[in-house]
């Protein structure tokens, strides 16, 4: 297999990935007060929103890679 392809059809999927999925979401434990050996410790879910636009472009240019490594 040609890597023009291989790197297309990874930009489509990732792509299509972006929208459907449309967020990114991680928890992160952050520290709310220590005192001495003690510490109290929060678990918080951050949000990373995927904007339909990225999508849209990896999917075209993922479509671009294919297309111009065939000829």
């Amino acid at each position: 297999m040609k890597s023009s392809l291989i790197i297309g059809l990874l930009l489509i999927a990732l792509g299509a990935a972006s929208l459907v999925y449309k967020q990114i979401s991680f928890t992160t434990e952050e520290t709310v007060a220590q005192i001495g050996p003690l510490k109290a410790t929060a678990e918080t879910e951050k949000n990373i929103p995927i904007p339909d636009i990225l999508g849209v472009i990896a999917i075209v240019a993922g479509v671009l890679v294919i297309v111009i490594g065939r000829k």
